[in-house]
C-alpha cells in the first residue's frame, strides 16, 4: 500500500519536476510541500483577510457577517502561522533555495505578499480584538503596525533594485504584473496605519503614524504608477500574458483601490489630529481640513483609474475564457477586495446610496471569489498540483547535493 502510494506522488510531479530528474524522497510527502513553498502562499492570507475585512465593514451589514468575519479572521491568522512555519522550514532545511527564490524575477516579488497577508490580520485585530480586550491591545496592535511598516519598506526598497542589479536581463515580454506586489506593500501599510492611529490613545502617536503612512503611501503610490505604465506598453506590444498567468491583469487594481482607500482615511484623520496636536508652522490646524479634501478627490481620480483597470481585467478573462488553475488564482480576490473598501469609502464620504450599493456588490463578488479559489486550492493541496517552485528548475544537481541526508 505504501508503495502504491508512493508511485502515485511521483506520477503527480510530471508537471512540477523537470524532465530526466530522479525522483528522491525529497519530491515526496511533506519534504515536497516544504520545498515547494512559495512566498506566494501569503497571497492566500491577503485574500482571506480583504474577505474577513469587507464582511466586517459592509455598509450594509448584519450581526451574522460580523460573526462569520470573525471566523475567517481566526482561518486567516492560523493559516499565517501555518505559512510563516513552512516558510522557516524551507529555508532551515534547504538554505539554498533562498538565494535561487531571491534571484528569480517572479517569486522574489511575490515576498511583498507577506506584509500585505500581514497587514490585513493587523486591521481585523483592531476591528475585532480592541473593543473586546481593552487598551492594551491598542499599542499592541501598534507595535505590530510598525514591524509591517519596517517589512514593507524593506521590500519595496530591495526587491526592485535586485531586479535591476542582480537578475538576469529580461525583454519586455516577460514583464508580469507581479513586478507591482512589493511595491504595493508600502500602500497596503499606509492604509493599516490609518486604521491603527484611529484607535490610539495618545494623540502624538496618532499624528506621527498618520505622518509616517503619508511617507509610505509616497513610497509606494507613484512607484506604482510608473511600473502600471510599464505594463500598459508590455500588454500593447505584447499582448496578453500566457493563460497560466492571465489573473494578473487584475493587480494594477490593488494600489488603485488601496492606495484611493488609504489617502480617504489619513485625510480623515489628519482633519480632526492635527488640531488638537498643535502641529507646526508647516502642519497648522487648518491644514487638516485641505488633507482631507484633497484626500478625497485624490481617491475619485484613482477610482476612476480603477475603473478603466477593471474593464480591461474583465474583457482579458473574458477573451482567455480557459486557463489553468494555480496559486496565482488568489490575485482575484486582493485587488477587486481594495476596489470594494475605497468604493464603500467613497459612499460614505459622500452619503451616497450609488457608491454604497456598488461596495456592497464588490464584496459579495469577493467573498463568492474566496469561497471559489479556497475550494480549488484545497483540491489542489490534495492532489498535491500547486506545490510548484518554479525557482527549482534551474538548481536541481545543487539542491540533490545539498539535501542528502535531510
Amino acid at each position: 500500500m505504501a508503495t502504491a502510494t508512493r508511485l502515485g506522488e511521483a506520477k503527480n510531479l510530471k508537471t512540477a519536476v523537470e524532465p530526466n530528474t530522479v525522483i528522491s524522497k525529497h519530491d515526496m510527502g511533506w519534504r515536497r510541500v516544504v520545498r515547494n513553498f512559495t512566498p506566494s502562499w501569503f497571497s492566500v492570507n491577503m485574500g482571506t483577510g480583504i474577505a474577513s475585512i469587507l464582511l466586517n465593514t459592509l455598509p450594509y451589514n448584519g450581526q451574522w457577517l460580523y460573526y462569520i468575519s470573525i471566523i475567517l479572521f481566526v482561518l486567516n491568522l492560523s493559516l499565517f502561522f501555518l505559512f510563516c512555519t513552512l516558510t522557516i522550514a524551507r529555508y532551515v532545511l534547504y538554505p539554498r533555495i533562498f538565494v535561487a527564490m531571491i534571484r528569480h524575477p517572479v517569486q522574489s516579488m511575490f515576498i511583498g505578499t507577506f506584509p500585505m497577508g500581514f497587514a490585513t490580520i493587523i486591521n481585523m485585530f483592531v476591528f475585532i480584538c480592541v473593543p473586546l480586550w481593552g487598551e492594551w491591545t491598542k499599542n499592541f496592535a501598534w507595535a505590530m503596525w510598525i514591524f509591517d511598516a519596517v517589512v514593507s519598506v524593506f521590500t519595496a526598497f530591495t526587491l526592485p533594485a535586485l531586479l535591476m542589479m542582480h537578475m538576469k536581463e529580461m525583454d519586455l515580454s516577460s514583464m508580469t504584473a507581479v513586478w507591482l506586489l512589493p511595491i504595493v506593500s508600502p500602500i497596503v501599510a499606509a492604509a493599516s496605519g490609518a486604521v491603527v492611529a484611529d484607535i490610539l490613545p495618545d494623540p502624538r502617536h496618532a499624528f506621527w503614524t498618520v505622518i509616517a503612512s503619508y511617507v509610505l503611501w509616497g513610497v509606494g503610490l507613484p512607484m506604482a504608477l510608473m511600473v502600471t505604465t510599464i505594463y500598459l506598453q508590455r500588454l500593447t506590444l505584447h499582448k496578453l500574458p500566457p493563460k497560466a498567468l492571465i489573473v494578473s491583469v487584475f493587480l494594477p487594481l490593488g494600489p488603485l483601490g488601496q492606495g484611493g482607500y488609504a489617502i480617504q482615511k489619513l485625510g480623515l484623520l489628519a482633519q480632526s489630529l492635527f488640531p488638537k496636536t498643535q502641529s507646526s508652522h508647516a502642519l497648522p490646524s487648518a491644514a487638516g481640513d485641505i488633507f482631507c479634501a484633497l484626500g478625497f478627490i485624490t481617491a475619485l481620480i484613482l477610482w476612476g483609474f480603477g475603473l478603466i483597470w477593471l474593464f480591461f481585467a474583465l474583457t482579458s478573462i473574458a477573451y482567455t475564457r480557459k486557463f489553468p488553475f494555480n496559486i496565482g488564482w488568489w490575485g482575484f480576490t486582493f485587488p477587486l477586495g481594495v476596489f470594494a473598501t475605497s468604493t464603500c469609502q467613497i459612499g460614505r464620504e459622500l452619503e451616497s446610496s450609488f457608491f454604497l450599493v456598488l461596495g456592497t456588490i464588490l464584496s459579495v463578488v469577493v467573498t463568492m471569489l474566496w469561497v471559489i479559489v479556497t475550494a480549488r486550492t484545497i483540491l489542489g493541496a490534495v492532489e498535491g498540483k500547486v506545490f510548484h517552485a518554479p525557482c527549482l528548475g534551474d538548481m536541481q544537481p545543487i539542491i540533490r547535493a545539498e539535501t542528502k541526508g535531510v
